[in-house]
């Protein structure tokens, strides 16, 4: 899909007359979420959407995306995501980085950041206890691939270190040291508590502090007053979890939120007449989606079967249906623009039904019931149920089973999954797509517990390659093997179309996810 970069703006008019008799207990049926009640922002308070629950504030245990949008304003980092429409990196808690070999990255922190709670000042000791504590294995962290081969971080005075890698590490600069593991929490503060925390921060050092968390309600951050860097520019920032983009919208269009992502079966109307006051802006994606089949499970075990499964879906039937032909089927896990997506996956895009009956005989199986879960949200449900249909016809008949996020995003520790239509975040380095399917990650994001020795030496040797050509090519084939397993049949990118308030300016990574620590007021 081509880079979107357009936006549809529409000035201060009147509310819409179907929004004018909305109340805060409305939208709190139509979201699940309550509002306080206060349409449009004030100045001082920012009001956003996330699509999942949070689950942790350690960087050890996040679930992704959805917690380092959270994590991201708290802590700091050596450096950040730079806001705009190309990947790029600035310094953060960094006065200085310089890689100077292939495995040695020297650094040199700012010396105005301090912890709250009386933690005291950052310290190369806390950064080397940040980085290294995700792969001490005690922990067992289920964010270790991101730190890849690190092998230690040595202190070399109180703000000045070297990150230590075994070998070269290509994603360093785009995954590693910007997102979730690059966050730099207290030792002292860690070690107080046990080393390991929950959805309750000890201490942070951020221009935002938490101040609360609300399950299945919203996430509360303010302003930290001892912050000595760029000034936060609101009071307090209330992130809402918010499963489906159609309530999300609804929440919008009565100026209950200021910034969200919309449905692409909106995009058309919001474009065309955008709310009054608010801006329409398009991003392509990085998150990928599949559908999964867990290998573990005796009703999966027959490969023909999932074959048979694999050349049932019609992708193009859901890009139409579910995405109202806002989105492209996908080729793989990685996107394009990025080493290694591929030009075309191996089991097609359309359904081949002919094919389908035909593995479904080979395989011997008849009378076959099986089930598929998904996130209850609207685009997923109709794409379900669109795959019921596919399956239906070649004599599969499949379950929907619909949940919400809280109970969703648990659901790879279920040894019992059968289908699962999946979609994860992603960051700008192939590396980040790989890392959750390898043998160590069954069972823990890796939900169809798919084992590959050949996939797992490409990911490990990919992560060091130099060369762009042979890293592409190393990418490529583990999707093929993905593919090659009859556990996957993947679906799309999606696309990324926000929708916010003129009265910010919304500082977002180049695939129009937030980062809420550079929102500023118009």
């Amino acid at each position: 899909m081509k880079k979107a970069n357009i936006q549809w703006t529409k000035m201060p008019i009147d509310r819409r007359s179907f929004l004018q008799g909305a109340t805060a207990t409305g939208l709190a049926a139509a979201t699940g979420v309550g509002f306080s009640g206060n349409a449009w922002a004030d100045g001082t308070t920012l009001k956003s959407r996330t699509y999942a629950d949070m689950r942790s504030l350690d960087p050890a245990f996040s679930q992704g995306v959805v917690d380092e949008e959270i994590q991201a304003p708290i802590y700091n980092k050596l450096i950040q995501y730079k806001p705009g429409r190309e990947w790029a990196w600035q310094l953060d808690a960094a006065e200085s980085i310089e890689q100077v070999d292939p495995t040695h990255i020297n650094f040199v922190l700012k010396d105005n950041i301090g912890f709250t709670n009386g933690f005291g000042a950052m310290t190369a000791e806390d950064v080397k206890y940040s980085f290294e504590r995700i792969i001490d294995d005690k922990l067992e962290s289920t964010n270790k691939p991101d730190w890849g081969p690190l092998s230690h971080v040595e202190v070399t005075g109180e703000r000045s270190g070297t990150i230590v890698l075994k070998n070269p590490f290509q994603p360093l600069w785009s995954i590693t040291l910007p997102y979730i593991t690059g966050n730099i929490v207290s030792k002292k503060a860690f070690e107080s508590v046990g080393g390991k925390i929950d959805t309750k921060p000890v201490a942070t050092s951020g221009p935002y502090m938490h101040k609360s968390w609300e399950s299945k309600q919203k996430t509360t951050l303010v302003r930290n007053p001892d912050w000595k860097g760029d000034p936060a520019a609101f009071d307090e920032i209330q992130i809402f979890h918010i499963d489906d983009e159609k309530a999300a919208e609804i929440a919008f269009e009565a100026g209950e939120i200021d910034f969200t992502r919309v449905s692409l079966d909106s995009l058309e109307r919001l474009k065309s007449d955008p709310p009054a006051n608010s801006t329409v802006a398009e991003f392509p994606s990085l998150f990928y989606v599949w559908v999964g089949m867990n290998l573990d499970n005796p009703k999966l075990e027959n490969i023909k079967l999932r074959q048979a499964i694999q050349h049932a879906i019609d992708v193009p039937s859901i890009m139409q249906a579910s995405y109202f032909g806002g989105a492209e089927p996908s080729t793989g896990i990685i996107a394009p623009g990025l080493a290694g997506h591929r030009e075309k996956p191996m089991t097609g895009v359309a359904a081949d039904m002919e094919m389908a009956k035909k593995l479904l005989d080979e395989s011997g199986e008849s009378n076959v019931s099986l089930a598929i879960d998904v996130l209850n949200k609207s685009a997923n449900v109709t794409t379900a149920q669109i795959i019921q249909a596919n399956l239906a016809a070649i004599g599969i008949a499949l379950e929907v089973r619909m949940h919400e996020g809280a109970t969703f995003w648990n659901l790879g520790e279920n040894k019992d999954l059968e289908l699962v239509l999946n979609r994860f975040s992603m960051t700008p380095d192939p590396y980040y797509a790989t890392s959750w399917f390898i043998c160590e990650q069954a069972g823990v994001w890796n939900w169809e517990r798919h084992c590959s020795d050949e996939f797992d030496k490409i990911h490990a040797a990919a992560q060091a390659e130099g060369d762009p050509d042979k890293r592409a090519a190393m990418y490529a084939r583990a999707q093929d093997i993905m593919e090659e397993s009859g556990a996957y049949k993947f679906i799309t990118h999606e696309a990324t179309p926000d929708i916010y308030r003129n009265t910010i300016v919304p500082a977002l990574r180049p695939d129009g996810l937030p980062l809420y620590r550079y929102f500023q007021k118009a």
